[in-house]
């Protein structure tokens, strides 16, 4: 039945995850049923001693590889797959840690409290609108039939223990967040930020008017403001590694066993009687489509292949970015846009204008006397994309080159060497190679290129023998022997979910953590292959010493001394101009009275930024007058209020209500994200994964 094949896509399946309301808490599989079916149960993990099981993280984990595919379409890549096997550990320890604390606190929902949920008169949502008929009716007497129909009695327990974990869920937010308030003063403030407009003059006396070399900044200064800011110099405890990465990429043999299987369905292909767009659906990689295509949408490697070819022609395989393809021409099709193929030589090197012509005449001469173009070009050109490929910038239509290059590029003849044409880049030698006026309707096949199961055995090989070494003998020594490359990463610390040009490794960061000075890992998986690393740097937490941080500290405190002057200078102007800004420019012809337009407190202030002295001043200021000296991101600001709205009672009746409840769900957010990273933090969690 449809309704119970609903009912089992909503069995539980993976975590705790914070809604619109609050947070979902999902039912995961009982190990001890994987046990009795004779599953693998080995401890991965532990969450304050109670066990995570294999069972448990496999099961999850593919079944949110099968979701992900679903949602797609493709297959997971291993860089998904490292965020996947994250995501569901954080998930367990989640569930774990929410369901001790609601052992802990005695939340229960009893039997009767489900069936009182299901049998109600208001079903949940996810098994009711199963039975909304054809006028948007619930169909009570039917939905009723399905619950009590023998078949459907696993499915009813899948749906029972959904609703269970449900009303836990709910208990657990009541009890929670009973304390989680909104006052009317956030209320007011949240409309204020959103509907009080107002419109202000300033004069800034700017710090970046003074130079450095005013101020002088002694030993003393800078120790004074290291001890006053001692927290700003604490670091948490970081590491550094030095790391080999083995990189799981397609190898030759590969390759040529792609290109084979691509000849031989164009073999099969050419016998069969079968259409090419059911071959297509077969051997293809991407869906199949018939396209219209001009020839700048083709690979360099087919362009001109297709442009010389008939419709009817099958062209391929030919490698492309996406792997082999393989094209079908269906036809050929005049086209309003002619393209060209072109290849240059840009002479830019000698210095002058004069002597660049010189030279790039005299090359030419040498070509129409016979020289190798492609050669002249990858010798001589100073535009690197072209001079490795002999000068070929490939096809290209109307308005993408400079007016003078895309002249000589349409006007020149195929094959002909055209003399140097100057552009605001050099001067360039053209040849056109190739013409066309034509669009091409074309089915294809397409096979990536990947690395096989051997050649990532080989790979793995290659990294495990690697870290065997290296940790018996040296982690340099042994990578120079093998001709590896040593990288290193920046400092990151326990919490990071990404290592500095790693990636996404959970794991490798732990190892990070337990392990020492020097030591070298085992083999971990990467989103691109497999990594052996060694701790590089390991620092402790704790505050920097002052005199690694000193002349960091130079810099902050001529900052300091700037704003104090600037407050000076403010407050002298603030005395002479007796509650007129625009008098600022008879006593200071550098600083500018500025208006910013209108603006709300919850925005950015125009021609200032979003400078809350600024805009908490000119909400508070009275209209006209003169503000005493502010300090702002950029130095002191006189402000002066022109306008401000009144606070709209009405508006604020109808939005109030809204607002308030917007407000709360942020709050309530925000105290669950903190409570259970309260949880997590002070709880005892161990992670004994290495490979999934």
């Amino acid at each position: 039945m449809a309704m119970m094949a609903k009912m089992r896509s909503l069995a539980p399946a993976f975590i705790i995850t914070v809604g619109a309301l609050f947070v979902l808490f999902m039912v995961i599989s009982d190990s001890n049923v994987l046990e009795a079916l004779g599953g693998r149960t080995n401890s991965i993990g532990s969450v304050n001693g109670e066990e995570i099981t294999y069972n448990e993280y496999a099961e999850l984990l593919n079944q949110q590889i099968e979701a992900q595919k679903k949602q797609t379409g493709k297959d997971v890549d291993e860089e998904q797959m490292e965020q996947l096997r994250e995501q569901v550990w954080d998930a367990l320890v989640t569930q774990k840690l929410v369901a001790h604390k609601m052992d802990e606190y005695d939340i229960a929902v009893s039997d009767e409290e489900v069936k009182d949920a299901i049998l109600g008169d208001n079903p949940p949502q996810f098994l009711k609108q199963n039975f909304i008929d054809s006028t948007g009716n619930f169909n009570r007497q039917m939905y009723e039939s399905a619950l009590f129909d023998p078949r459907n009695k696993e499915a009813l327990l899948q749906a029972e223990e959904y609703v269970r974990q449900t009303k836990l869920s709910e208990k657990l937010q009541s009890m929670l967040l009973a304390s989680v308030t909104v006052s009317e003063q956030e209320i007011k403030r949240k409309f204020i930020d959103q509907n009080i407009s107002i419109n202000a003059k300033y004069a800034l006396v700017d710090v970046n008017q003074y130079p450095d070399s005013m101020f002088t900044v002694t030993n003393d200064d800078l120790k004074n403001y290291y001890n006053e800011n001692l927290e700003k110099y604490k670091v948490e405890a970081q590491r550094k590694l030095k790391f080999v990465m083995f990189n799981t990429t397609a190898s030759g043999e590969d390759s040529a066993t792609v290109k084979r299987t691509m000849e031989n369905i164009a073999e099969s292909y050419k016998q069969d009687t079968a259409s090419f767009k059911f071959n297509a659906e077969i051997h293809s990689s991407v869906p199949y489509s018939k396209d219209t295509l001009e020839m700048t949408a083709f690979p360099e490697s087919a362009g001109s292949i297709i442009n010389n070819s008939q419709a009817g022609q099958l062209i391929g395989p030919i490698a492309a970015p996406e792997g082999y393809v393989l094209y079908n021409l269906v036809a050929v099709l005049p086209s309003k846009d002619p393209i060209v193929k072109v290849s240059h030589i840009l002479i830019n090197q000698f210095g002058s204008e004069e002597k660049n012509l010189e030279e790039a005449n005299k090359f030419y001469a040498q070509l129409k006397n016979g020289s190798d173009f492609e050669q002249l070009a990858k010798q001589l050109s100073q535009d690197p994309g072209s001079a490795k490929r002999g000068g070929d910038l490939g096809w290209f239509g109307k308005g993408a080159m400079v007016p003078e290059f895309e002249k000589a590029s349409f006007d020149g003849k195929v094959g002909e060497v055209q003399k140097p044409v100057k552009t605001n880049y050099g001067y360039h030698i053209i040849k056109v190679t190739g013409r066309s006026n034509k669009k091409f309707v074309v089915e294809k096949i397409v096979n990536p290129i990947e690395a096989s199961a051997t050649t990532k055995d080989i790979i793995s090989n290659n990294a495990t023998d690697f870290a065997y070494l290296a940790n018996k003998n040296g982690f340099e020594k042994e990578a120079e022997l093998m001709n590896y490359n040593i990288q290193e990463t920046m400092p990151f610390n326990e919490k990071a979910y990404s290592i500095p040009n790693i990636g996404v490794n959970k794991r490798l960061v732990n190892w990070a953590f337990e392990n020492s000075l020097n030591d070298v890992s085992q083999i971990y998986r990467t989103s691109t292959g497999y990594v052996v690393a060694k701790i590089s740097e390991v620092t402790k937490q704790g505050a920097k010493p002052f005199d690694e941080v000193k002349e960091q500290i130079k810099p902050v405190v001529i900052r300091e001394k700037k704003f104090e002057k600037a407050k000076q200078k403010a407050a002298d102007l603030s005395k002479k101009i007796s509650g007129d800004l625009n008098k600022i420019t008879t006593y200071d012809s550098k600083i500018n009275v500025q208006t910013t337009g209108s603006f709300t407190p919850g925005g950015s202030v125009p021609t200032v930024g979003r400078d809350y002295a600024f805009i908490e001043t000119a909400l508070e200021l009275g209209l006209n007058k003169v503000s005493p000296p502010v300090k702002g991101f950029r130095g002191y600001y006189l402000i002066s209020v022109i306008e401000r709205s009144e606070f709209d009672s009405s508006a604020y009746s109808i939005q109030r209500n809204t607002m308030r409840d917007q407000i709360l769900q942020e709050k309530r957010n925000t105290y669950f994200n903190q409570w259970l990273a309260k949880l997590k933090e002070e709880a005892d969690i161990k992670d004994n994964r290495r490979f999934d």
